[in-house]
């Protein structure tokens, strides 16, 4: 059975490792010195090497070849290299994670190398050990026995508590660039005897987003796709075949949605995402490429040229340079935010295009704000203007506020007391900028939090108030009215109206600012006594709120 090319071409020697100098190189440098570690962390994305560069730390430390480490000749070498070295001992710490692993590794850390002059110890996942096995560990990776090396490797090192970070040197691999990316693809198909144009080479690069690996396994499954086509001649890969693989679009279809974008032109590109999906498409892999297509835009903005788009085809280029005179910087932007929170939204079900249909929509023709209340539309437009006076109030609407003792039932809201003054300023402010407050809502709280608040009827802001009518939608407010997204939420609107506020859940279609208690005794002095809530207190024992029970 054929061997997977990302297993064949696995580094194997520090100078085969694609991206990662800084790392190799200064682990060959301890070697000559003598004066490896005896802990490493690696830590980084997935493919990036760090497992491999643990192997071969491995065989360079037990390499008999004093000029090459590791010479990959050697009896130890060789072992390594066909996984039967028993002092080469590797651990999936996703599977093997308890207290009871990490204590018998401990206990058998203590015995002497079968063949070779150190145990090299690598603990893959190292995150997912427990806080228990962590604590065992730790003794051991401080005081390890002399011919004991050990390398912990993680995806995710923020999780590694500080008193094993604290013993370990740590190195940090990177994403590799997709040119290093494209040329080890390219050296691979040219060993292996088969063509692939280099746009091709290029798709597979950028889809593999930094992981050598991905981009590998990619090249691999593309063989067999061309060895279909090739009547039995050597496979050759197109970069039409990369594409229908990967369910990706043509860069001359990415370039007409930007255009549709730039032209504010919703037909167009509501016909091209429709077309798109009978095609097969996959939305994820085409909201990929827009998005790196108007981060190209942007750098053109920027930057002024293309230096930094080196690994775009020269038309492309040309394409990006011309959309960027079109495109306003702020548009630009704005779409790489609207449309990267779409890819965060698409899912299966019955319309799986609707977030890229609503994302191009709200670009072109802006997001839709609530409805203003009729209390609202006459709200003065410039900011500056004094507000209108707030409507007299009935006798109806001051018996609202009398309760006939501890038992009485509260009144509905709309009747339980006047309206504050709106802050029309702020309110036109927050709606101008509502699609961010949105966004940074999705970021802290989360996708359901912001569904919610975009299924509001009604928005209205005092002095140090801010009101949300949900109308019948009780799911939405229960969700908004939790203490814990309740704060998020009023700490968000603080940051964006710059000052503190209280936040406010209603039901119904119009929101509104209840008068404060000092308010209210304010109003009622100038207005002078209510009769009738003289008789309520005198005669019935009533007392007089501010709205509340």
């Amino acid at each position: 059975m054929a061997q997977a090319l990302y297993r064949k071409w696995r580094s194997q020697t520090f100078e085969e490792v694609v991206g990662q100098e800084h790392v190799t190189t200064t682990l060959l440098n301890a070697l000559r010195e003598g004066r490896v570690a005896h802990a490493y962390l690696f830590a980084g994305p997935r493919g990036t090497g760090k497992t491999s560069t643990a192997r071969i730390l491995a065989k360079a430390l037990n390499c008999t070849d004093e000029e090459r480490q590791p010479c990959n000749r050697c009896s130890h070498c060789a072992a390594i290299n066909e996984g039967r070295m028993l002092d080469l001992i590797e651990i999936d710490a996703a599977s093997n994670n308890s207290v009871d692993d990490v204590r018998e590794l401990r206990d058998k850390v203590g015995f002497q190398p079968s063949e070779s002059r150190y145990k090299v110890y690598i603990i893959d996942e190292v995150h997912m050990l427990s806080a228990s096995a962590f604590n065992a560990l730790l003794k051991t990776l401080e005081e390890p026995p002399p011919y004991a090396r050990f390398v912990l490797a993680t995806t995710e090192p923020h999780r590694i508590p500080a008193t094993v970070l604290s013993r370990c040197q740590r190195f940090d691999f990177r994403r590799i660039p997709i040119s290093e990316i494209a040329a080890h693809l390219t050296r691979i198909a040219a060993e292996e005897g088969f063509a692939v144009q280099e746009a091709a080479v290029f798709a597979i690069a950028r889809s593999a987003q930094g992981c050598m690996r991905d981009a590998v396994s990619l090249l691999d499954q593309m063989t067999s796709y061309g060895a279909s086509e090739s009547n039995g001649d050597s496979p050759a890969i197109s970069l039409e075949q990369v594409q229908q693989v990967l369910g990706s679009v043509a860069s001359a279809t990415v370039a007409d949605f930007v255009n549709a974008i730039a032209d504010k032109d919703v037909s167009a590109g509501l016909q091209l995402i429709h077309d798109l999906l009978l095609l097969g498409a996959s939305l994820n892999e085409f909201l990929a490429q827009v998005i790196e297509h108007l981060r190209g835009v942007m750098l053109m903005q920027m930057v002024g040229s293309g230096e930094l788009l080196e690994d775009r085809d020269p038309d492309t280029i040309r394409t990006m340079q011309e959309q960027a005179k079109k495109i306003p910087n702020a548009d630009t932007l704005r779409a790489i935010k609207r449309l990267s929170a779409a890819a965060g939204e698409l899912k299966g079900g019955f319309q799986p295009q609707l977030p890229v249909e609503l994302a191009l929509v709200e670009l072109i023709q802006g997001v839709p704000q609530p409805a203003p209340a009729a209390s609202q539309a006459q709200l003065p437009e410039q900011p500056g203007t004094s507000a209108p006076d707030p409507p007299a109030k009935s006798p109806s609407t001051q018996v609202s506020k009398v309760h006939q003792g501890p038992g009485a039932e509260q009144a509905p809201r709309a009747e339980q007391a006047p309206e504050a003054p709106l802050d029309a300023e702020a309110m036109q402010e927050l709606r101008g900028r509502w699609a961010e407050f949105l966004g940074t809502v999705r970021e802290r709280c989360g996708m359901k939090e912001q569904a919610s608040l975009r299924s509001i009827r009604d928005l209205a802001i005092g002095s140090d108030s801010v009101a949300i009518a949900f109308g019948k939608n009780q799911f939405a407010q229960n969700v908004i009215s939790e203490a814990r997204t309740k704060d998020a939420i009023t700490g968000i609107l603080a940051e964006f109206l710059g000052r503190q506020i209280t936040l406010i859940c209603q039901s119904g279609e119009k929101a509104s600012i209840p008068l404060t208690r000092g308010q209210a005794v304010e109003e009622s002095h100038a207005n002078g006594p209510d009769p009738l809530v003289e008789y309520a207190v005198s005669e019935l024992g009533a007392k007089v709120t501010d709205g509340q029970p």
